[in-house]
């Protein structure tokens, strides 16, 4: 069975305005980056994490998401993170963020990533099971196809080899960046289509199965049921979910 794909070319249009980087996500991944001067961006998209302070190349294969970089953004080459287009041992330190479950073979993206870094690798990806109890049930469907494309966070580790450590993030309740965790408090945000449309979960599913899930949610809104369930969530700051730095050393 041929392994589940999103067309960039067609879907990733709206990513520069609803896939903002967070600035406290920012910080974290700049700081796993440690002492390192250069660093290669890879499956770099809009460019949304990369360090302002660093000497940054990126690589991106979508030329739709190449061209949402905004002025000064690091330059970016066209190329795959399965066959990086950069020598051994060029930068300090290679990032990739919310992109490994893209490539095919991750494991071979990964080896790409340690075999151009002479220090660390810093991968910032989710960890499915953690996602809060509502999204869940209410996105049952498309995590279902989205959970063998991101693996499991040992499977990272073992294909980055080194010392490897697993950074636990909080998603703060204004989160900036619209990935589905970002709204964990937030629900209604999921019943606009331009912010669905720069989640790529959505692309994958079946007809139908999007136009399902919208209407579940907004009906339970609209009713008061989601609040009766799931409303506490709303008076928190933050949440302990499913955002991780995979943070690799040589």
């Amino acid at each position: 069975m041929a392994r589940p794909a999103v067309d960039y070319e067609r879907h990733g249009r709206t990513y520069a305005a609803h896939r903002r980087g967070d600035p406290r996500i920012a910080a974290a991944i700049r700081a796993a980056l440690g002492d390192a001067r250069t660093v290669l961006n890879v499956g770099a998209g809009t460019g949304s994490y990369e360090p302002a302070d660093l000497a940054v190349v990126a690589v991106e294969p979508s030329a739709v998401m190449r061209a949402q970089r905004p002025p000064g953004a690091a330059a970016v080459v066209a190329g795959r993170a399965e066959d990086l287009p950069v020598r051994s041992r060029a930068v300090d330190a290679a990032m990739a963020c919310l992109t490994v479950h893209h490539w095919d073979p991750a494991s071979r993206g990964l080896a790409e990533m340690r075999r151009v870094a002479t220090g660390p690798v810093v991968v910032f990806t989710f960890e499915l099971s953690a996602l809060p109890e509502w999204q869940q049930e209410y996105l049952a469907e498309g995590l279902a196809v989205e959970a063998p494309r991101f693996g499991d966070l040992e499977a990272i580790g073992e294909a980055l080899g080194g010392r490897t450590r697993v950074v636990r993030l909080t998603t703060p309740a204004d989160c900036t960046d619209g990935f589905f965790e970002a709204f964990w408090c937030r629900p209604e945000a999921l019943l606009d289509p331009a912010v669905r449309s720069a989640q790529s979960m959505w692309a994958l599913l079946p007809p139908g199965s999007e136009a399902r899930i919208v209407e579940r949610l907004r009906a339970d809104l609209r009713s008061g049921a989601w609040d009766a369930r799931f409303g506490y969530l709303r008076s928190q700051d933050r949440f302990r979910g499913s955002l991780r730095l995979v943070v690799a050393e040589p």
